[in-house]
């Protein structure tokens, strides 16, 4: 059985076509038959994921190859691209043997290329590269090439890791080549490629006879079998009806239970079996404690297996209930207690995220990897019905064996038009950025590389747009931790705070249009220490959004009193909270997201700026 079965891995960086790659693989393994209908990028099954096409979760599915000597299973993990949820990069690619690595032919290897591929080698598992996308007239596949040797070499790739296959494919029209120039039928040269080069999983001849043993690797809620814990089996058979035990890292006892469903991947659906063997990536159902990089395993057994390292978390926010004047209008989660929970199962299941209490215990500490991965953690809950007022994000340091503070730092990779890479590469050194290399990426275009302090690119994408006219690209991934680079300067211009509680008028927006930027349109609630924008000079104005025309019985002639109003600067919700500065809070509820000050009322406000200041 072990002999017909192969676990890979795709990795690759964001949008360089990995998800399309695997609904290929499925249609023409004949998983998903022609007849059936599969939705575009089948294995993004979040909303949050086909919103914004990008993986957010490792998921697995599986294919039958039968077009060979002998029929071969492959199970497949779609793992994320961005480095914010490397976390579940980290803990799937312990269950395969083998990669794919995907890389842009025109864009080459990127910074999540380098995280992800960085994970495999360390791992010792030796990567398949398949130059994605080499049918676009930007394609430069031979540079792409030598920049993917370039990057194996720079992280310590071993000379059988460095003696890597290359595949050309266009994942979109279904197609793969092991020349560049040769046939561009199908995919069967990847499939024929996996198998040669991918070993069977690594068991031993009677693992079917020893007690069984599985590393928890992911966890999902099911609302009728409960937890679902998935990973791949080390050794022995488990069965529906079995008694089996659960172990922590440690090697003290969990929980005994009684297995209730043993499920494999085939295709797109997880269906049960009668048994999960040696080497299979499979789900067990029962378990009511057990949780990620917990051992799953026979009663004999006494020892638990090694789980893979997790790096550590980068930024943290604080999480709290919402308790703004307008507090419970639209979500019907409100409570500390809800909102407790829910971020605590967040952490159980996502070793990337670490929650703590605060002292006072009605705020959390939510710790991450990035802003992105907090983000969509909030959005979620947003549309799950929280409200939660959000802090600024705020970095996770830490202090060396001698006592010194040391900060995360990470690799900024921009690809800019020739004419922005002044100011773009000025204001990331003004925020201690250091730059590494610049080169001409062609097509009038420069790619440049700093190590940054992570706090300094907090709130600075917006900025960037901005001064790349739109068209800059910017990746980031965490990189060390390394000593504090002190004091970084805030650029950040004052805020607009409403002075007061009601709906905002289109004649008193209109005056205040002259003052800066407008986060609101008229007709909107608002209440008082609410942000209604941004001022155009540093400080802070409180402004009255509620004032209405002064209306007089005369009528001037030729006088037209329309209010024409620029349309608001609408923030997103990443966006809005890496904008709000360290006195600030972001108010999200399942409908809305508002800016805010933490103190509302204005003398509050004085007053703790002197307590700072002093």
């Amino acid at each position: 059985m072990t002999e017909q079965l192969r676990n890979i891995a795709i990795i690759a960086h964001v949008d360089h076509g990995k998800t399309t790659l695997v609904d290929e693989m499925l249609r023409q393994s004949g998983t998903v038959q022609a007849h059936q209908d599969m939705a575009e990028r089948a294995m993004d099954s979040g909303d949050i994921e086909r919103e914004r096409g990008i993986t957010i979760l490792a998921k697995a599915t599986s294919v039958l190859w039968d077009k060979g000597e002998a029929p071969v299973r492959v199970n497949i993990v779609d793992t994320p691209g961005h480095a914010d949820f490397g976390g579940e990069v980290e803990r799937i690619l312990s269950m395969v043997d083998g990669c794919v690595l995907l890389i842009d032919a025109a864009e080459g290897p990127m910074p999540q290329t380098k995280f992800v591929l960085s994970k495999a080698l360390a791992l010792g598992l030796r990567p398949i590269v398949c130059l994605n996308k080499v049918d676009r007239p930007q394609a430069e596949p031979d540079e792409a090439l030598d920049a993917a040797f370039d990057l194996f070499a720079a992280l310590g790739a071993n000379d059988e890791q460095l003696d890597f296959p290359v595949l050309y494919a266009s994942g979109r029209d279904g197609w793969a080549s092991d020349e560049l120039d040769g046939d561009r039928k199908d995919l069967a040269p990847l499939f024929e490629r996996i198998i040669a080069h991918v070993p069977p999983p690594p068991v031993a001849d009677d693992a079917a006879d020893q007690p069984f043993q599985m590393l928890a690797t992911t966890l999902e809620a099911d609302n009728f079998l409960g937890r679902i814990l998935t990973g791949r089996v080390t050794a022995g058979v488990v069965k529906p009806g079995m008694t089996m035990k659960a172990l922590s890292a440690d090697g003290s006892e969990v929980e005994r239970v009684r297995v209730t469903k043993v499920l494999a991947f085939r295709g797109l659906a997880r269906q049960p079996v009668d048994e999960g063997l040696p080497g299979d990536i499979i789900a067990l159902a029962g378990f009511q404690k057990a949780s990620v990089a917990d051992t799953l395993c026979d009663l004999p057994v006494s020892e638990a297996l090694p789980a893979q390292p997790i790096d550590p978390p980068t930024l943290s926010i604080r999480v709290a209930p919402n308790d703004s004047p307008l507090a419970g209008r639209e979500g019907d989660k409100v409570q500390s207690r809800v909102i407790r929970e829910r971020l605590f199962r967040q952490a159980e299941g996502d070793v990337a995220i670490q929650v703590t209490e605060s002292d006072t215990g009605d705020a959390y500490e939510v710790a991450g990897r990035g802003e992105l991965q907090l983000g969509v953690l909030m959005e979620n809950m947003r549309r799950e019905g929280f409200e939660l007022a959000v802090s600024r994000p705020q970095v996770v340091t830490r202090r060396d064996e001698n006592g010194n503070l040391l900060e995360p730092i990470e690799e900024v990779t921009i690809d800019v038009d020739d004419e922005h890479t002044g100011s773009v590469i000025e204001k990331l050194t003004m925020r201690k950025a250091e730059l590494v290399e610049m080169n001409p990426s062609g097509g009038g275009k420069t790619r440049i590389i700093l190590h940054s302090p992570a706090r300094s690119l907090i709130g600075y994408h917006s900025e960037f747009l901005t001064d790349t006219r739109g068209t800059g690209v910017i990746n980031r991934a965490y990189l060390e931790h390394a000593p504090h680079k002190g004091q970084i300067e805030a650029r950040r211009q004052g805020a607009l705070i409403s002075n007061g509680d009601g709906d905002s008028v289109p004649y008193a927006l209109w005056n205040l249009e002259e003052r800066g930027v407008l986060f609101i349109g008229p007709g909107e609630k608002v209440y008082k220490g609410m942000i209604i924008g941004e001022n155009a000079k540093p400080d802070d104005l409180d402004v009255n959004p509620l004032k209405a025309k002064q209306l007089t019985n005369i009528r001037a002639a030729g006088k037209d009193d329309a209010v024409r109003l620029t349309p608001p600067r609408r923030l997103s919700l990443e966006e809005a909270i890496s904008y709000i500065g360290d006195d600030e809070l972001v108010e999200i509820t399942p409908k809305t997201v508002r800016l805010r000050k933490k103190e509302l009322e204005p003398h509050m406000r004085k007053r703790r700026a002197k307590e700072a200041a002093a």
